[in-house]
């Protein structure tokens, strides 16, 4: 595997025409990524979403939550949705897409105007519906992809747009996979 180099700030910048591109009524499903345990990431073609588990195999319902007084799984951050133009750039491969921890990657524009908390959308026959707490990187996010590649999706402009993705719960179980249509409600 090819030596990674962390991109600058200015040529994640240049990425930024072809993100603000993204489909705004309807998107596809790109990649569904599910974590078994800490540290591990399985792609999978297709999954089953489910109102309790959110992406079943996925360690979200066991791992819990430090935001939630009891540790229990936080409900509203079931899944973690990220645009697939964004990890694009900042992982530069394809196969370096999991490392950014989120479970599905579509090609639609995630932004607070284009898709507000509360909006439902349909993935094959599952509905998913966007959360308000914020996805923000953490230091792992920083390690995999850079400093710049942190401070761009936390930009002001890169909270805006959120870059760093959004959070999702599921509101009727179903199955997807990767090259289903995404649309709202």
């Amino acid at each position: 595997m090819a030596e990674v180099k962390h991109l600058t700030t200015t040529e994640l910048e240049a990425g930024m025409d072809s993100i603000r591109q993204s489909p705004r009524d309807q998107g596809m499903l790109q990649m569904i990524v599910r974590r078994p345990a800490v540290g591990e990431r399985e792609v999978l073609e297709q999954g089953a979403l489910h109102v309790q588990e959110g992406l079943v195999g996925d360690n979200w319902n066991i791992r819990g939550s430090s935001s939630m007084p009891d540790g229990s799984p936080h409900p509203e951050m079931q899944l973690n949705i990220m645009n697939a133009r964004v990890i694009a750039l900042v992982a530069q491969d394809t196969s370096r897409w999991p490392l950014a921890g989120d479970q599905l990657y579509i090609e639609m524009d995630l932004s607070a105007e284009n898709l507000p908390a509360g909006t439902q959308l349909t993935i094959g026959s599952a509905v998913i519906e966007v959360t308000p707490p914020p996805h923000t990187g953490c230091k792992k996010f920083v390690a995999r992809f850079g400093l710049d590649a942190m401070k761009f999706v936390n930009s002001e402009i890169g909270k805006h747009l959120h870059l760093r993705g959004i959070n999702a719960k599921v509101v009727q179980s179903g199955m997807i996979q990767v090259g289903d249509v995404i649309r709202r409600v």
